[in-house]
């Protein structure tokens, strides 16, 4: 064996004439795959048969399925209807109990303003009846 570190490489080479060699004979036969194409022919001759034999809607039919969408719809409409009369009610409910506090504690506060003016009435009521009496008891008698 050559040195793999060396620069050359010896080769032999031999010269012979050519030669060509024929054969002919019967291809092999396989009837697998016509067995194949035929079962797959067959399959779709039945399957064009039962989709153009196939039971078509009738006008009945087709208007039957017409009145279900329509009745579907006007159900689904009607849901979204209520739902927002039921948010609306919802909200109104909400606006009447805040208005309903404010009322309440407007009328708190008169009501408190009130007696305080009222206890504040009373007390200047009492003072001047004392001031009367203590006016009465210092006047001379005749």
């Amino acid at each position: 064996m050559a040195d793999p570190n060396e620069p050359y490489v010896e080769k032999t080479v031999i010269e012979q004439p050519a030669t060509v060699r024929r054969e002919v004979g019967p291809a092999p036969r396989s009837s697998g795959g016509w067995w194949i194409a035929a079962l797959v022919a067959i399959v779709a001759v039945a399957a064009m048969f039962f989709m153009m034999n196939g039971r078509t809607a009738s006008d009945s039919d087709v208007m039957a399925a017409r009145e279900s969408g329509r009745s579907e719809a006007i159900i689904d409409s009607a849901q979204a209807q209520a739902q927002a009369a039921a948010a609306s009610a919802s909200e109104a409910s909400a606006n009447a109990a805040a208005s309903m506090g404010a009322a309440t504690r407007s009328a708190a506060d008169s009501a408190s303003s009130a007696a305080e003016r009222a206890a504040e009435t009373s007390q200047n009521a009492a003072a001047s009846a004392a001031d009367a009496a203590t006016d009465a008891g210092d006047a001379p008698t005749n």
